[in-house]
């Protein structure tokens, strides 16, 4: 495996029910600062039956990085919704972003 995959992997996994966070925001929470395009990397390569709250990675500012409208956009904000976050226009409360400081 992958130490820095593995890494991105524990800092999605410990983001708690009700918070989101960015992709740049997990690089830096796995000590790889500037590194947000590896965080969409390891999503898109987790292996199956990771079981990951993928969903609440969202893009800079709280948005759904998909395209509005596609499955996987609307995947997201269900599964955000049922998290407790609010989505408007594809996007979500800065007010719950994980304190990245606390990492």
């Amino acid at each position: 495996m992958n130490p820095a995959l593995e890494a991105i992997w524990n800092a999605i996994a410990s983001i708690p029910r009700g918070q989101i966070t960015t992709y740049g925001d997990v690089a830096r929470m796995a000590g790889l600062p500037g590194h947000a395009r590896q965080t969409a990397y390891a999503l898109r390569n987790m292996p199956e039956g990771m079981n990951l709250p993928w969903h609440r990675v969202l893009g800079a500012g709280g948005k759904i990085v998909f395209p509005k409208g596609s499955k996987h956009y609307r995947e997201q904000a269900r599964r955000l919704r049922s998290d407790g976050v609010v989505v408007k226009d594809g996007k979500a409360s800065r007010e719950l972003m994980v304190n990245v400081d606390q990492y």
